[in-house]
């Protein structure tokens, strides 16, 4: 027999958390709202090799939507799932930090291909084509696209990351975050500016297929899977031009904050 409780409707569940906390109404907006955790755990596994387990990434997760729940301030006038998605990518993101999964050399060498594209840019006035990075890295051309082909096991990114410094610190400002309108510092909100216009321009140097990419899984929403039928191509493939453009568009972001200077 139902809990006569579990009928009551998700605006009244809300009211009845903001005002008491209610463990019965968080357990019912968790329920409600689980389905945010496996949409954006499916969406972070698809860049994971095989041994990180879905099932771990969802209980990372629900961390994040619980969290979200307990510091969401519906006054603002922010959509919940909008907030709760960011704070449940950061969650699982935290976690396979703090496992570190993602080895060193290859961090390494995903630097030193951003500061190859960026040497390469700034010496030929143009995109550089993948045998030039190569060449300026001393590897075979076969060797960067078994990088790159590694790299795409590993890259777990969002545009929110392309934010960052590139460091592995975590001091930077929380790209997640909710601002506070009455507070709002003008040379932050011009930084910001700036940077959008770095990143427009930035994905304006990538090849036609990249944009692609870019766009239909950052905008559209599309698995690579489905980009891969959208392209006729396989899904390797995709998660490999993912890799190259999102190097690209960090190599950019990191030069013009002097990062990779």
């Amino acid at each position: 027999m139902k809990h006569p409780e579990q009928q009551v409707d998700l605006e009244t569940l809300w009211d009845r958390f903001e005002s008491t906390r209610d463990e019965f109404a968080l357990e019912q907006l968790i329920l409600n709202y689980s389905p945010l955790v496996k949409f954006v755990a499916g969406r972070i596994a698809t860049g994971l090799p095989n041994s990180v387990e879905n099932a771990d990434l969802i209980s990372y997760g629900i961390f994040g939507l619980i969290d979200a729940l307990e510091k969401f301030e519906p006054d603002r006038g922010f959509k919940f799932e909008t907030y709760a998605i960011s704070r449940i990518r950061g969650a699982i993101i935290d976690e396979l930090r703090a496992l570190d999964w993602v080895p060193r050399s290859v961090r390494s060498r995903a630097r030193d291909i951003e500061r190859a594209i960026v040497t390469l840019e700034t010496k030929l006035m143009r995109t550089p084509e993948d045998q030039e990075v190569a060449d300026e890295l001393g590897i075979s051309f076969s060797d960067l696209q078994e990088t790159y082909t590694k790299l795409s096991y590993t890259f777990v990114v969002s545009f929110e990351d392309l934010w960052g410094t590139g460091t592995e610190s975590d001091d930077r400002p929380d790209a997640t975050s909710i601002a506070d309108d009455n507070a709002e510092n003008p040379v932050e909100t011009f930084e910001a500016e700036e940077m959008k216009v770095i990143l427009a321009q930035a994905i304006e140097h990538l090849t036609d297929r990249e944009r692609t990419v870019i766009a239909l899984y950052y905008y559209e929403g599309l698995s690579l899977k489905e980009i891969g039928r959208v392209l006729g191509v396989t899904e390797s493939r995709v998660s490999q031009m993912h890799t190259k453009a999102v190097l690209r568009l960090r190599a950019r972001l990191h030069a013009a904050q002097g990062v990779l200077a």
